[in-house]
């Protein structure tokens, strides 16, 4: 395993794309293909109905082609998945674990937490080792229309108090990104409004205009696998 260097944690920055479930996987990684041909710098691969067997060759076939983009996948919520296909990250939501272990048997992963509504939690994440938050459901969410609102203040005070990147999530489109960034968001964490667009590259790049004017926008970096 290679460490991290300062450099690659600063660069969770831009459209994160989380994937959307499906048990094709051909159909999946077709899908972020045409997300990173128009521009999203992170996925995460995020499946809750998927038998064991499926997760693993999804997880495997996106990290092949996440590897060749130089762009880094993070595994929601699966610790042992994340370990057993090398995955470059994890994000865990509520319950799904403590940060603090996962810091600990991941020491060169990134490390992503969902913090919802409370810059107190995302605090509590940078202590715990956490290279970046989650915070939202920022605008009404389709994916999760029941979720609590977080609005962007308290993005913009988790990314005040806990000094790490902060992902804004939930209700993104691209009519509203450019809020979400001026906030304060490094990365937009997209599930619908990209996924769901019947030309997910296109969607991708009007997602990723707000970052368009940064000077290293069209850099990759091979990240560190686990």
């Amino acid at each position: 395993m290679t460490a991290k260097t300062v450099f690659e944690r600063r660069r969770l920055r831009g459209l994160y794309a989380i994937t959307p479930e499906t048990a094709d996987a051909g159909e999946l990684v077709a899908l972020v293909r045409a997300a990173l041909d128009g521009g999203a710098r992170l996925v995460q691969y995020r499946s809750k109905h998927a038998a064991a067997g499926a997760r693993a060759r999804q997880a495997e076939a996106l990290l092949l082609l996440c590897r060749d983009r130089g762009v880094p996948l993070i595994v929601n919520d699966d610790i042992e998945l994340a370990i057993a296909v090398s995955a470059d990250g994890l994000h865990l939501g509520r319950g799904d674990g403590d940060p603090r272990e996962a810091r600990s048997r991941l020491p060169d992963a990134i490390l992503g937490v969902s913090c919802y509504d409370d810059p107190a939690r995302a605090v509590a994440a940078a202590g715990a080792g956490a290279d970046y938050v989650g915070i939202g459901s920022v605008f009404a969410s389709q994916t999760k229309p029941r979720a609590i609102r977080s609005g962007l203040a308290a993005l913009a005070e988790a990314k005040r108090l806990a000094r790490i990147p902060v992902a804004a999530i939930g209700g993104i489109t691209p009519s509203n990104a450019a809020e979400a960034v001026a906030a304060g968001a490094d990365m937009i964490a997209v599930i619908t409004s990209l996924f769901g667009s019947p030309d997910v590259a296109g969607a991708a790049r009007a997602l990723s205009r707000p970052f368009d004017t940064e000077a290293d926008s069209h850099v990759r970096t091979q990240p560190a696998a686990l």
